[in-house]
C-alpha cells in the first residue's frame, strides 16, 4: 500500500508543477501592479486598507493569486470590498479554458471586461477551498466582519486568446444603506424591481473606485 501511495505521489508531482506560495504581483499602498498576464496597474481609493494576499493552486490546476482590500469601520465591519485576483491554468491541463459566455461586456480604459452582478447574504456558504472560501478566511484571519447583506460587481478580463488566463476584480458594498436585504432584491424578492437602478449605481461606483491602466 505504501509503495502504491508513494507511486501516486510521485505521479502527481510530475503532473503538477512546483508552486511558489509567494505572490508575483506587487502592492504599494492601494496600487496593485502586474508585469504579466496582463501587464497592468490597478489603482484603488486611498481610503482602502490592504488586508493581504493568498496564492494557491485552485482546484489543483489553476494558479490563483489573490489580493484583498477593504474600506471598514474602526471596529472592522466591512463597508466596501476590493478583491483583485489573477489566474492561469497550468500547462498540464491544455483542455481548460475560461468561459464567461453568459456574462455582459463592458469596456474600461480600452480593455474588454465580462460583467456580472449579484446580491448575497453572509450566511450563504462558500465551497471549501474555493477562491471565495480563501477570501473569507483571509478577512476573518485579520479580524474583519463581512456585511450581513452585500452586493457585488465582478469584472473579468481575459488577456490571452486561448482564454486560459484571467484578471478578476470584484467590488462589493454593504447593502444596509439601500434599506434592502439580499433576499428582497434577489430574483424572486419583494423589491427585485428596485434592483436595476441600484445595480446601475453600483456599477458606476465600481468604475469610479477601481482604475485600470494597461
Amino acid at each position: 500500500m505504501w509503495k502504491t501511495m508513494a507511486t501516486l505521489s510521485l505521479a502527481l508531482a510530475c503532473v503538477l508543477p512546483a508552486h511558489a506560495a509567494e505572490p508575483e504581483r506587487t502592492v504599494r499602498g492601494t496600487t496593485v501592479t502586474s508585469t504579466h498576464d496582463p501587464k497592468i496597474r490597478i489603482d484603488l481609493p486611498a481610503t482602502a486598507t490592504y488586508v493581504g494576499s493568498d496564492r494557491w493552486m485552485l482546484l489543483g490546476f489553476d494558479d490563483c493569486e489573490m489580493h484583498v482590500f477593504v474600506d471598514a469601520t474602526p471596529d472592522k465591519h466591512i463597508q466596501r470590498l476590493y478583491w483583485v485576483q489573477f489566474e492561469a491554468y497550468v500547462p498540464e491541463r491544455p483542455d481548460m479554458h475560461h468561459d464567461y459566455s453568459g456574462s455582459r461586456h463592458i469596456t474600461i480604459n480600452g480593455l474588454d471586461f465580462y460583467l456580472d452582478t449579484w446580491v448575497q447574504n453572509a450566511q450563504q456558504p462558500a465551497e471549501k477551498d474555493s477562491d471565495g472560501d480563501h477570501q473569507r478566511r483571509l478577512l476573518a484571519a485579520k479580524g474583519y466582519h463581512r456585511p450581513a447583506n452585500a452586493m457585488y460587481v465582478r469584472l473579468v478580463h481575459l488577456p490571452d486568446a486561448e482564454k486560459r488566463k484571467e484578471l478578476m476584480v470584484i467590488y462589493g458594498e454593504d447593502l444596509a444603506p439601500t434599506g434592502f436585504t439580499a433576499a428582497q432584491l434577489g430574483e424572486h424578492g419583494t423589491a427585485h424591481d428596485r434592483w436595476p437602478a441600484i445595480e446601475k449605481a453600483l456599477i458606476d461606483r465600481a468604475q469610479q473606485r477601481v482604475s485600470f491602466t494597461p
